[in-house]
């Protein structure tokens, strides 16, 4: 019997491959898996990485050689003008008996932007590549070096010039290294790196959940190094098996504080480069407390960021060097959660930033929600008074950069959906005035030069792919168009597009949430269509936003599926702290009834077949789903959940508990809202999907919900991607196989087209 149901499964597969197939080659204007991951043709363009020189004044980005092909010349262009040289020729990127220049991956300039810093070789570490070699092209003498010769190969992070541009500092092995530029000579400072002891850079949970990741900084004269000592002796090691690059199974071991589990000791020491004498700032009990972000403001202080286990009172300290003194001089409570990053869909969330130096380093900016919006504040640093600079009753979404007058942030008071570039007076004077023009409808992104007289502006929403505009600000008068996207737009209207439309449901709790539709081609009114919900949920993402849609989605659109995305309370929207805070110890629970509750009015629409109802997620999303699926069967017929927390008391501690409380005084909490505890109720079709090199949601999950489910005697069907991480996209057709798999099982259990 079993057999039998294969083989109809691949009869089925089959038909949709030979009716796609045939698709493709009569209809030219609809999309298909391959055509989408395939044939690399319906990529929009996307911006290179750019450097900024002279405070803003110039650019520099990456430009295909003339001379060497393959390789890349270093191009500064006035930002004015847009008058362009080469900075850095591929030829001068030559070593000494090679024939070939090195890779550039990344690269970064000196203080006094003489010397040119090179990244790459690059090895990941965690979410991204952040170890490889460095290479230092001095532009005064033309002369090309390695830095770290004597070290292993691809072992340097971090490597940044002192301020006077003398020393090379560089991370290695868990130590933090100092190179005289001119001589050579490397200084190891540090001397008790371990990987259980870490300095200079941070464990995985830091990376992953603060986005730390370099941990040291020059002092402004460039004879004190400030950097942070992580003790992770104690963090549990959790092992993944790679069975599939050997004949024997290799484990790979991951230093991952589990929610519950006491996390690394964290300390700032202040190391004198010269001496390496090192001392210690007594921040108070290094395990119960994070310490993720400190700053240097002049050569005698630092800004220091505290905040407890619970992450609900943040502390930002002034240490001054020259007494060895340490004060206190901004404290933010919440019942819930006090953020540290902001996580927005214009980004600058994710990520280590800096707070904002104000008024000649005399004052600082900080986003706070304490009184129900998230506003800015400038906090004077000597007396720790505080003054609001934005008002009213909207949410600021992330600051992007300051003037001398003012700073610059995005926020959208009239539509979540969307956001734009506005600003305001330092002084706390006058109201706030949009920046981005009419004509830029939809979701609005800004990279600012240091001295805010230019920014790179990217746009797109639904109707519109993305573009990118070199812009002059305040004024956002266009100085150059980066990339417009004609050709890809051109390449889109040859295809048959779906509409898209925005709309809300009130629940019947009374909660109006916002959602993204996309509609199929040949709508009709008077037949029935089925519906895929896409769906995430969680405090770190809002996706109901007016963007330019995924190709996937369209082509579910093309054949025949309503494509829907919807954001319920706890995700990041700009409807006030109420909105988002709401979730606090209730993820799994608030937000999966407020998607089931907005699913059921959309499932009122007389267009909508009720009995053929799919929901799918990813990470977050793809817990969402499992909930959607178990705790309300009559609504979610079948479900696709990839890379999902199955029990929230298998996830990391800084994320979860930031969320949810700790599990000694709450742990019901976490187990009412973990998918497992409701995975009897499962009635409809699952398809579960996880790799087993997940190193972010481990694939213990998947493993624990099987036995569950086993248990239960619920029948599912299970796909499991050797080593792929987080992201299941690592080794040769891994993500066309994925999308594949999500397809055909969405049209073999929930039949396209209307009715």
């Amino acid at each position: 019997m079993r057999n039998c149901y294969r083989l109809s499964v691949l009869c089925l597969a089959l038909f949709f491959y030979i009716s796609t197939f045939a698709q493709e080659a009569i209809d030219p204007s609809l999309l298909t898996i391959d055509r989408i991951y395939n044939s690399g043709d319906l990529y929009p363009q996307r911006m290179p990485a750019v450097q900024w020189m002279n405070k803003g004044e110039t650019s520099i980005l990456l430009n295909p050689s003339k001379d060497i092909k393959g390789a890349f010349d270093l191009v500064s262009i006035n930002t004015a003008n847009q008058r362009s040289k080469v900075l850095l020729s591929a030829k001068q990127l030559i070593p000494k008996n090679a024939d070939q220049p090195i890779a550039i991956e990344s690269f970064n300039l000196s203080h006094d932007e003489t010397k040119v810093l090179i990244f790459n070789n690059s090895k990941k570490v965690w979410r991204s590549n952040t170890k490889g070699d460095y290479w230092v092209y001095d532009l005064e003498t033309s002369s090309l070096k390695q830095l770290g010769k004597d070290l292993p190969k691809s072992s340097l992070m971090f490597a940044k010039f002192s301020t006077d541009n003398k020393y090379v500092a560089y991370v290695s092995g868990f130590n933090i290294y100092t190179e005289d530029y001119k001589t050579g000579a490397i200084k190891q400072l540090t001397t008790d790196g371990t990987g259980a002891i870490i300095n200079g850079t941070f464990d995985w949970v830091y990376e992953e959940e603060f986005g730390c990741r370099d941990g040291f900084r020059w002092s402004p004269k460039g004879t004190d190094i400030a950097f942070w000592q992580l003790d992770a002796s104690n963090s549990g090691t959790f092992y993944m098996i790679n069975n599939t690059d050997s004949i024997y199974s290799q484990m790979v071991p991951v230093q991952y504080p589990k929610v519950g589990e006491e996390p690394s000791a964290c300390k700032v020491g202040l190391i004198n480069s010269i001496t390496k004498e090192i001392k210690w700032i007594d921040l108070g009990d290094q395990r119960k407390n994070y310490i993720p972000r400190m700053q240097w403001v002049d050569d005698d202080y630092l800004l220091i960021q505290q905040i407890n286990r619970k992450q609900n009172h943040l502390t930002v300290w002034k240490y001054q060097l020259s007494n060895q003194k340490l004060s206190k001089i901004y404290e933010e409570k919440e019942k819930t959660w006090v953020d540290i990053s902001y996580p927005d869909i214009t980004a600058n969330g994710w990520g280590m930033h800096d707070l904002e130096l104000v008024e000649d380093n005399k004052s600082f900016l900080r986003l706070s929600e304490n009184d129900g919006w998230r506003h800015i504040y400038k906090i004077d640093i000597a007396t720790g008074n505080k003054t609001v600079l934005t008002k009213g009753d909207y949410d600021v979404a992330s600051i992007y950069a300051v003037s001398k007058t003012a700073a610059f942030f995005s926020a959208s008071p009239d539509n979540s959906t969307e956001r734009y570039l506005y600003q305001i007076n330092l002084d706390g004077k006058g109201k706030a005035t949009r920046v981005t023009p009419k004509g830029f409808k939809g979701v609005n992104s800004y990279k600012v030069s240091p001295n805010a007289s230019f920014a790179i502006h990217s746009h797109s929403n639904i109707h519109r792919p993305p573009t990118t505009h070199l812009v002059k600000l305040p004024t956002h008068d266009l100085v150059k168009t980066f990339i417009d996207n004609e050709a890809y737009k051109k390449k889109m209207s040859e295809l048959r597009q779906p509409e898209e439309e925005f709309f809300k449901v009130t629940t019947s709790d009374g909660i109006e949430v916002d959602g993204h539709m996309i509609k199929p081609i040949d709508f009709d009114p008077k037949k029935k269509y089925p519906v895929l919900f896409y769906v995430y949920g969680e405090p770190w993402g809002q996706i109901a936003t007016n963007t330019w849609s995924g190709l996937w989605e369209k082509m579910l659109a093309q054949q025949g599926y309503f494509v829907i995305r919807m954001d319920n309370r706890g995700t990041p929207c700009l409807k006030g702290s109420e909105w988002r805070k709401s979730i606090y110890r209730k993820i799994g629970v608030l937000n999966s009834r407020d998607q089931a509750m907005a699913a059921k009015e959309v499932l009122k629409w007389n267009f909508i077949d009720a009995d053929r109802v799919a929901v799918w997620g990813w990470s977050g999303g793809g817990s969402m789903t499992l909930n959607l699926l178990f705790r309300y069967p009559e609504i979610y017929k079948t479900g696709m959940a990839v890379a999902a927390v199955a029990n929230q008391l298998y996830y990391d501690n800084v994320y979860q508990e930031r969320y949810m409380g700790l599990p000694a005084e709450n742990l019901e909490d976490f187990i009412e809202g973990s998918p497992i505890t409701y995975a009897k109720k499962l009635k409809g079709n699952l398809l579960l999907i996880h790799g087993t090199g997940d190193d972010n949601v481990h694939y213990q999950n998947a493993e624990a919900l099987i036995n569950e489910l086993i248990k239960q005697n619920k029948q599912f069907d299970l796909m499991i991607y050797p080593n792929r991480s987080h992201g299941i996209y690592e080794g040769e057709n891994t993500s066309r196989h994925l999308r594949t798999l999500l397809t055909n099982y969405l049209h073999e259990h929930v039949p396209a087209g209307g009715k």
